[in-house]
């Protein structure tokens, strides 16, 4: 059975201070939420702050994860600056991002290194959020399907598809405010689904995520959920894509 996942990614943003006041406010906003549904909702943030952020949320409903928003996919090593998966296990972490446009985009992650940091995390039994997506050129070339495509046919060789979040997020609507129409973002995710031997895996949304369109996206049935930005660094503004209108019903 397909589940609901709900995360936000902070990228490079907020102190221990910082994400101490966001979760001060945050928490009493999403409450009943969190109580009453099975949703999953994982906030990924920053190294810095994640030791924090677990001792912090311990004692909020189980539904609430910290996530880390990479890693490596050695053990240890002479990889200065990275950070493996046994050392987010001792945290107590359970999720990670894997692949994000901004990782494959400024740091070099191919569809090769991604797949080997998919296999680390599921080894040490973390659930990674597979991010896979295309740009505007090559939805100009009319390229989108064969491009992601072969994202997952490269990045999830040998990878169990039942410990798996993929996360679909057109390059193009990353930050810039342009959102994918919730129909053509539908269709992908459907085209995505039938290409996993899951069927049952959950597939996010992501690219300008807001407040005024959750409910929309949501309606779709193909997407399970949504990998936020820019919004989920505000509790209001977070908490209000949490509490989305599961009835919600396309204005004529």
């Amino acid at each position: 059975m397909r589940k609901i996942a709900i995360a936000g990614n902070w990228k490079m943003y907020k102190t221990q201070k910082e994400a101490k006041d966001f979760f001060t406010d945050f928490l009493p906003l999403v409450k009943d939420k969190l109580e009453k549904s099975s949703d999953r909702v994982l906030i990924c943030a920053p190294f810095t702050d994640l030791s924090f952020l677990v001792s912090f949320t311990a004692n909020a409903p189980d539904n609430l994860a910290i996530g880390a928003q990479n890693l490596h996919w050695s053990d240890s090593g002479a990889f200065t600056g990275e950070i493996s998966a046994p050392m987010l296990v001792e945290l107590g972490l359970k999720f990670v991002i894997v692949g994000h446009s901004e990782r494959r985009q400024f740091f070099g992650d191919t569809d090769a290194t991604v797949n080997q940091r998919l296999k680390a995390a599921q080894k040490h039994g973390i659930t990674p959020i597979l991010c896979v997506g295309e740009t505007k050129q090559h939805r100009e070339q009319n390229e989108t399907e064969s491009h992601i495509f072969s994202q997952l046919e490269l990045g999830l060789d040998g990878v169990d598809q039942d410990n798996l979040i993929i996360a679909y997020e057109p390059i193009w609507a990353i930050g810039t405010g342009d959102t994918c129409a919730t129909k053509e973002a539908n269709r992908v995710i459907g085209l995505i689904r039938s290409q996993l031997q899951n069927p049952d895996v959950t597939i996010q949304y992501g690219g300008s995520v807001k407040p005024d369109n959750i409910d929309e996206i949501m309606a779709e049935s193909q997407i399970d959920g949504v990998l936020v930005g820019g919004a989920s660094l505000e509790p209001v503004s977070f908490a209000r894509i949490i509490n989305y209108t599961e009835n919600y019903t396309e204005k004529l």
